[in-house]
């Protein structure tokens, strides 16, 4: 398909380590805006098919949904457990999200990482037609770019990290931090979530690499590379999440929480299973806040939803079974026969509910002990009833904290913390509410993710 028949910018190629094929519903915000960035311009999205495959890596497989073109590459099981289960979700999440003492750094898993970033480079070099603008998405894929100028790719390229990054004292206890995060400089323009992740990628290139800063903001490596980097806050698809809220009262579902609530007051927490998302000191600010108000006793209830993730990880099977012994705990001290405290359930729902599911809940429970952006945060907002609004309790060290200034910012640790936002959120005044409903969800409205991708692609084509 030649560059020339989508317009005078070539198409744009999205490669990310997982791919929203057309068949699959797409889940995350992510997937949604990468799909809409494609259909507009005509593109390829390229990444793993999801397939662990018995053979070799690298069966390259195609299909066309209109304009936009799927490629995807199956991982043979080595490669999957060094690339994958290994460096990427043992070394770097961790690092990024400030847990250096879970790190697990394994040479083998860095040589499986850098040969499956040298597989994507050899396959994807020739889908590239000159003129294309390639869009590379998260730390799986954080040396491409210099893959690809190994092998003679002059394209424009763009990169994307949605986790946080964390300062350069942290960076540099990644062993052999200099050969991975180097090669960030490869690209045109990297991307973050907020202004403090761009000034730790910078001063990590300053203090760490030698490179300088330039008149115009870009960077300067030692070897002459010049790339920019910049903060592009992601939104969600804010129309569409407040629509379906809006329709949620159709789901039987929905109906049957409301019921089993019977006229009490519901705190909602969504999150992936994951160590950075705070879960077992939110289940503990929830015990204190009904061990310091007994008029709550059987007024609230707390439904936290946590779909597993990464199984195949020692600590995530930990984490579930602290927060199954929590909930048993919590439930013991305080249940009476005609109420549960907490509701724990490993299961993940489809959006068209959790938007209900939002909407049914005065609190939203949003406390990550750190995370790039959290986009529950941003959909509890979206969904609410403008008329009786919930009130949105938030980490301050979550991207989205940034920008929704009107939710109750707390620091995940302090449990007397949250536990008195959660007092406070569950009788604040009708008229609060909205005002500071209404303030966020201009911040919504106004970034939403179809800002955020323009915006982005927008300063990549500068």
């Amino acid at each position: 398909m030649p560059a020339s028949g989508h317009g005078e910018h070539g198409r744009l190629i999205v490669v990310s380590n997982r791919v929203a094929l057309p068949d699959q519903t797409a889940t995350g915000g992510l997937a949604s805006a990468m799909r809409a960035a494609l259909q507009e311009r005509g593109g390829l999205w390229f990444g793993w098919s999801g397939t662990v495959s018995r053979q070799a890596s690298g069966e390259l497989h195609r299909q066309h949904d209109g304009v936009v073109e799927y490629a995807t590459i199956d991982l043979s099981r080595n490669d999957h457990n060094d690339f994958y289960d290994g460096f990427a979700n043992r070394t770097l999440w961790p690092l990024l999200h400030y847990r250096p003492d879970l790190v697990d750094y394994d040479r083998k898993h860095l040589a499986g990482y850098l040969r499956v970033n040298s597989l994507f480079a050899e396959r994807l070099m020739a889908l590239v037609h000159p003129g294309d603008t390639v869009w590379v998405n998260d730390y799986h894929l954080i040396p491409l770019a210099a893959m690809l100028r190994q092998r003679s790719i002059d394209n424009r390229i763009g990169f994307f990290l949605h986790t946080p990054l964390p300062a350069a004292g942290l960076l540099i206890a990644l062993p052999r931090h200099r050969e991975l995060l180097e090669t960030l400089s490869s690209y045109d323009l990297v991307g973050l979530h907020t202004p403090r992740d761009r000034r730790a990628l910078e001063e990590y290139f300053v203090h760490e690499l030698g490179s300088t800063m330039r008149r115009d903001g870009r960077l300067r490596t030692e070897a002459g590379r010049v790339f920019r980097a910049e903060a592009f806050p992601i939104g969600i698809d804010t129309p569409r999440v407040a629509e379906a809220a809006s329709h949620a009262d159709e789901h039987e579902e929905i109906h049957q929480l409301r019921q089993s609530l019977q006229g009490r007051a519901l705190i909602i927490g969504v999150d992936r299973l994951d160590y950075s998302k705070g879960l077992p000191e939110r289940f503990h600010a929830y015990a204190r806040l009904l061990e310091r108000s007994p008029q709550l006793h059987r007024k609230v209830s707390f439904l936290q939803i946590a779909p597993p993730s990464r199984g195949g990880v020692p600590e995530y099977r930990q984490i579930r079974r602290d927060l199954e012994r929590m909930a048993g705990h919590i439930n013991g001290m305080y249940a009476a026969p005609d109420w549960v405290p907490i509701r724990y359930v490993n299961n993940s729902f489809p959006h068209s509910l959790l938007s209900g599911y939002y909407r049914s809940a005065r609190v939203g429970l949003v406390t990550p002990l750190r995370d790039g952006m959290n986009l529950v945060a941003k959909e509890y907002v979206a969904s609410q009833d403008p008329e009786d609004p919930g009130v949105l309790v938030l980490s301050r060290f979550a991207g989205a904290a940034q920008e929704l200034r009107d939710a109750l910012l707390v620091n995940p640790a302090d449990t007397e913390e949250v536990a008195e936002a959660l007092g406070i959120a569950l009788t604040m005044p009708l008229q609060e509410r909205r005002l500071r409903w209404r303030r966020m969800m201009d911040v919504l409205e106004k970034q939403d993710v179809t800002a955020w991708r323009n915006a982005f692609l927008r300063r990549l084509a500068q």
